[in-house]
């Protein structure tokens, strides 16, 4: 496995051995790792949801019409 040194402010380091203390990494290597693992399957899961708008064509309903779907969401789940 190659070898990469990398600088962090005070703070996210601590961080990072933080996560380390809770026993679910056994170092800061394997907590970037699975950082970087995440990061690349949010990005994998972006990209499908934008290919299957991509191919879900346009809507029939107009901006107006999603915005105040959106709304009517939000106002439900508030009450």
């Amino acid at each position: 496995m190659a070898t990469m040194n990398i600088s962090l402010p005070a703070q996210m380091k601590a961080f990072v051995e933080s996560q380390v203390a809770t026993g679910q990494y056994s170092n800061a290597s394997d907590y970037i790792r699975d950082l970087i693992r995440e990061r690349e399957a949010a990005v994998d899961r972006l990209r499908a949801l934008i290919d299957e708008g991509d191919a879900s064509g346009v809507s029939p309903h107009s901006f107006e019409e999603i915005l105040a779907r959106i709304k009517e969401r939000r106002a439900s789940r508030a009450a």
